[in-house]
């Protein structure tokens, strides 16, 4: 059949004919655009990394203000809730201005250009397939800024019941633009020196945080609480927790938070992030069975307070593998999480008679040190098959799974955090200290930092 009939005068396009070629045309220009355009934002993917931004600023307020909280002495509750408080308004801005810039612009393998996005410039409703292709990439910098609220606030628990607070709001302003900005940039950020998905060097695998926030901000803690000094009577007197209850909720809000955390990590809701949550999952129970169990046999009794440690050490050692590892991987990475962080609380601490206040090192830091070593393990490829088609080494395409290889790689970027956060913090230090000095007098330390600090209490007497 002809596509045109004639009349007496001219050729007429044939209006049923001309519908179809029309659609057809329509469509031919819609698949170009879905194939050149911008990448299309995923609801689903939006809507989990919203919830997930949510849960990880809901461990810093209420979850770590009140696990800290709960384990000072009355007279110091307040001073280190605002420890916590305080920091959400200060790494925001901060975050806002250059930080973001500094994490994730393009730069050098060891920092991103602070005035690419100054202000946010450029951070809007359109995805960064650099990071995130299926979310807005302001989705994603709120994301990532509740990472750089939470990681200063754990260092806060190593000086907790002595730190002057002018001093701890200077310090924490040079950390987190000098250590963890930089740091979140060689391992996260494009072309970072150890980012093993987007061009690094060195292919460091570190899910959510194990280097950027935990071995970072335990050993800057180490560090700051020597530095410090010990608090006045201690080991002497008993300086017992004030409010378990506070801590158990706390605990169990940074329970749930870490889903948001590491699962988060995954940056959409697909199957990587549903293996993510249950390794969060499995690694926090086995953790806590680990550490009552052997306090239990030494002790005689499980304390409720060795059990939520547990807990939270098997949620700081299972954070840089969750996108990495098998189930029964992450159990067992949890059982060895809780035994290791057991004996550096208890042994390491007293052997070497640090007064990290609420053992922020012997947790966090020592417990993703060896998520980070057991990972180069158990690094799975069948979880994770971006590890096996992803890095390239002189043109060649690398497999990351576990070995010895990645072992020994995993190690190298551990001890490139343990040495850069720690001489960094020291040398942060001498220099708030010289402006400020950086502890209390012992006045105002026996007063209580509530009412010589802030000129409040926690409680009507």
């Amino acid at each position: 059949m002809s596509l045109f009939h004639s009349n007496s005068r001219r050729n007429v396009f044939n209006p049923p004919v001309a519908a179809i070629l029309f659609l057809f045309a329509a469509s031919a220009h819609a698949a170009d655009v879905a194939v050149t355009g911008p990448p299309a934002i995923n609801s689903g993917d939006n809507a989990w990394l919203l919830a997930s931004s949510a849960l990880v600023l809901m461990m810093t307020a209420p979850g770590l203000i009140l696990f800290y909280g709960g384990l000072v002495r009355t007279k110091n509750v307040l001073s280190t809730m605002m420890h916590s408080l305080i920091l959400m308004a200060i790494i925001s801005a901060l975050w806002m201005v250059f930080g973001y810039s500094m994490a994730f612009a393009p730069g050098n393998a060891f920092c991103g250009n602070p005035f690419t996005h100054l202000f946010l410039k450029g951070v809007g409703t359109a995805p960064n397939p650099d990071y995130a292709p299926t979310i807005p990439a302001e989705t994603f910098m709120l994301f990532q800024m509740m990472f750089a609220i939470i990681t200063p606030a754990l260092i806060s628990g190593a000086v907790a019941e002595r730190i002057k607070f002018s001093s701890y709001v200077i310090f924490m302003l040079l950390w987190v633009a000098l250590i963890y900005f930089p740091l979140c940039h060689m391992v996260w950020g494009k072309g970072g020196y150890f980012n093993w998905a987007n061009g690094g060097e060195i292919p460091v695998l570190d899910f959510a945080g194990g280097t950027v926030v935990h071995i970072s901000s335990g050993v800057s803690a180490l560090v700051f609480a020597i530095m410090l000094g010990k608090r006045d009577g201690f080991p002497r007197e008993p300086m017992v927790p004030h409010n378990v209850v506070l801590s158990l909720i706390g605990t169990g809000l940074l329970w749930v938070g870490w889903f948001g955390f590491n699962a988060g990590s995954a940056l959409n809701a697909g199957a990587l992030a549903t293996s993510a949550f249950a390794a969060t999952h499995f690694s926090a129970a086995a953790a806590a069975l680990s550490w009552a169990g052997l306090e239990w046999k030494l002790k005689g009794r499980p304390s409720v307070l060795g059990a939520a440690a547990g807990m939270v050490a098997g949620l700081a050692t299972i954070t840089p593998a969750s996108g990495f590892v098998s189930i029964p991987a992450a159990f067992c990475i949890g059982l060895v999480a809780g035994a290791i962080c057991y004996f550096a609380v208890t042994k390491l601490k007293s052997i070497c008679g640090y007064d990290d206040s609420l053992d922020v090192f012997g947790v966090h830091g020592v417990g993703s040190i060896v998520g980070m070593l057991m990972l180069g393990f158990f690094a799975n490829a069948e979880v994770n098959p971006a590890i096996a088609t992803t890095f390239k080494a002189d043109g060649a395409i690398v497999s990351l799974a576990g070995g010895m290889h990645q072992f020994f790689t995993q190690l190298l970027g551990v001890i490139f955090t343990v040495a850069f956060a720690g001489i960094g913090t020291f040398l942060i230090l001498k220099i708030v200290n010289a402006v400020s000095g950086l502890r209390v007098d012992q006045d105002e330390e026996s007063a209580g930092l509530d009412l010589s600090q802030h000129g409040e209490r926690a409680y009507n007497e």
